[in-house]
């Protein structure tokens, strides 16, 4: 898929491909997609303030950056920002719903993303989200989305048990592929435990442990050797623990053949597949990234407007001095073109 590039993309130097949204309001869901029993809902508190509730529970506080388009381009204008891809907040996805109702939620969505993203048409870059527990639904949502103005797609790691290696979930991938539609994996869904419930451990622990593991499905699940090499595929927060610890997986896959050597190839040989964001906050960690999986393979991400995210966004990139001026640029942008399927500047 070949897409127009706005004006404001045309000079775009450093775009941001990790932020979320969520819209001032949306239809009562319980009517809008049917009735079910813990539908997301916004308790507004103020025209800058509100609460995100499930149910009856109150999920996160947010504040009119989620939803304010005028909001996040004065952020943008002091980070020095020049696009921001905006991907929906995990919560919102209903993959445990019936197939039905996780549809109509995903058009709700959807279309509430590109109203905020309207006002500042190439500066502000909506991804969709889809009902990933049915890749025949899915696939159709996705081509809608890319009709309406959506430039590419944030899926869950998981769905249920099913990881990015089950048969639904590669059709789909497979379908993007075909489309050009860049997909953007965000951890969600986090397992829970007493232990895990304290200091934030599931975003602290959880989310890196969630999105390693979904690195693997496609790995040592054999997706990378199914799917075309023009899949596009970016993992948040790093790309988790992955980095770190590639060479315990390539030593497994090498040492215990008769478990791990699922893939064609080994490990390491599929580094060049898949890219992942610049949110690891240190750059010591950044060059972890950078060693591991190539340069060209890192993109600038912040989180935003989240509280666990960067700012001001891509700090690390420039107080990393490992980086000469060429990899810079292609961290800060010329990565994110690519991944987008913009030319080049």
């Amino acid at each position: 898929m070949t897409r127009p590039v706005p004006g404001a993309l045309q000079d775009a130097a450093t775009i941001d491909i990790h932020t979320h949204y969520v819209p001032l309001g949306w239809p009562d869901l319980a009517t809008a997609a049917g009735p079910a029993p813990d539908w997301p809902w916004l308790r507004v508190t103020s025209e800058r303030e509100a609460m995100i509730m499930v149910g009856s529970r109150e999920f996160r506080r947010i504040g009119a950056d989620c939803w304010d388009a005028g909001t996040r381009l004065a952020d943008m204008a002091a980070d020095g920002i020049d696009a921001q891809v905006v991907s929906p907040t995990p919560a919102f996805f209903q993959y445990a719903r019936p197939a039905d109702q996780a549809v109509k939620v995903a058009r709700i969505f959807n279309d509430l993303a590109l109203e905020i993203c309207a006002p500042a048409p190439g500066r502000l870059l909506p991804f969709a989200q889809v009902p990933l527990q049915d890749p025949d639904a899915a696939c159709r949502e996705l081509d809608r989305c890319l009709a309406a103005g959506h430039y590419g797609v944030e899926i869950g790691n998981h769905v249920g048990d099913r990881d990015l290696d089950d048969a639904g979930v590669v059709t789909f991938l497979q379908h993007c592929a075909d489309r050009g539609a860049p997909v953007f994996v965000h951890p969600w869904d986090m397992p829970t435990s007493p232990r895990l419930e304290r200091w934030m451990a599931q975003w602290l622990t959880g989310m890196p442990a969630e999105t390693h593991l979904s690195v693997l499905a496609l790995v040592l699940g054999g997706v990378f050797d199914r799917v075309p090499d023009t899949l596009r595929i970016c993992f948040a927060h790093g790309g988790g623990s992955f980095a770190f610890w590639l060479g315990r997986l390539e030593n497994a896959w090498h040492r215990r053949a008769d478990a791990i050597a699922t893939s064609a190839l080994p490990p390491s040989h599929y580094t060049d597949r898949f890219s992942v964001d610049s949110v690891v906050f240190e750059p010591a960690a950044l060059r972890t990234l950078v060693d591991t999986l190539g340069a060209g393979q890192v993109m600038v991400g912040s989180d935003y407007p989240y509280p666990l995210g960067e700012r001001p966004v891509g700090a690390v990139v420039h107080r990393s001095d490992f980086l000469d001026e060429t990899e810079r640029a292609a961290l800060l942008g010329g990565n994110a073109r690519r991944f987008l399927g913009l030319p080049p500047l």
